[in-house]
């Protein structure tokens, strides 16, 4: 396999969960290729760069691999190589979200009255 689709190879390396996930991803100019926005019919080769942004993190890979096929995640693994920018700013950021919950972050669905309250007590700072 020479090259693949940028949308399927997105979703087999198990950067999204579904195919129209990364369709959106890619649309909405989170995945570029060298710094440029890319369309989902894009054709993938090896050696080329990626920026991969799917809402919760940020990658930079180096395309190892192509497959077109959803496999297991040992096997997913080998079809890219992240940078050590890359690692070592992932890894911040969740030191940072572990660190620093966001307040919002318990309410679940519509608040009530008393999420209301406690959320402006917070906002506040009583």
């Amino acid at each position: 396999m020479d090259n693949v689709r940028i949308d399927k190879w997105l979703w087999a390396a198990r950067f999204f969960k579904t195919r129209n996930l990364a369709i959106d991803a890619i649309d909405n100019g989170k995945v570029k290729i060298g710094g440029d926005r890319v369309k989902p019919a894009r054709l993938l080769k090896l050696g080329e760069k990626l920026h991969i942004d799917n809402g919760s993190d940020e990658w930079d890979v180096l395309v190892l691999g192509l497959s077109d096929k959803r496999q297991g995640a040992p096997i997913a693994r080998t079809l890219y190589e992240e940078s050590e920018e890359s690692i070592a700013r992932r890894q911040k950021e969740a030191e940072r979200r572990k660190l620093f919950t966001e307040p919002a972050a318990d309410f679940k669905g519509r608040p009530t009255k008393r999420d209301r309250r406690v959320r402006e007590r917070i906002d506040t700072g009583e």
